[in-house]
């Protein structure tokens, strides 16, 4: 459902985008540092659009790379730490219990 969610909103995002850029077809001038060239407004809008895209994409990515690179760690990390238990004979539990609250002994106002 989530997923649905984003797919929905960047649709709609999209047509934002479209409708905007259409209505902005005049020629405006852009200064590229060393260059100064006309060119027409949309082409401009859909650029600057299609470069926020990609640069969040690689974010996104590089930060994906990252986690899973951490979650290989720690799973090594983990398995080691596994073996060193079992070496020194210490049982590893593999069930987690269960933790019970119970609110009626519990005196302070949860805010």
């Amino acid at each position: 459902m989530k997923g649905q969610t984003y797919v929905i909103l960047a649709i709609i995002l999209v047509i934002i985008v479209a409708i905007f850029a259409v209505i902005n077809v005049d020629p405006v001038e852009v200064n590229y540092l060393f260059l100064t060239q006309e060119s027409p407004l949309i082409l401009v809008i859909l650029f600057s659009v299609l470069m926020g895209g990609i640069i969040t994409a690689s974010v996104g990515a590089m930060r994906i790379y990252r986690l899973q690179r951490e979650i290989k760690l720690l799973k090594a990390e983990n398995v080691t730490l596994s073996q060193s238990l079992d070496e020194n004979g210490i049982p590893i539990q593999s069930e987690k219990k269960d933790l019970k609250v119970d609110l009626e002994d519990n005196d302070t106002p949860i805010k």
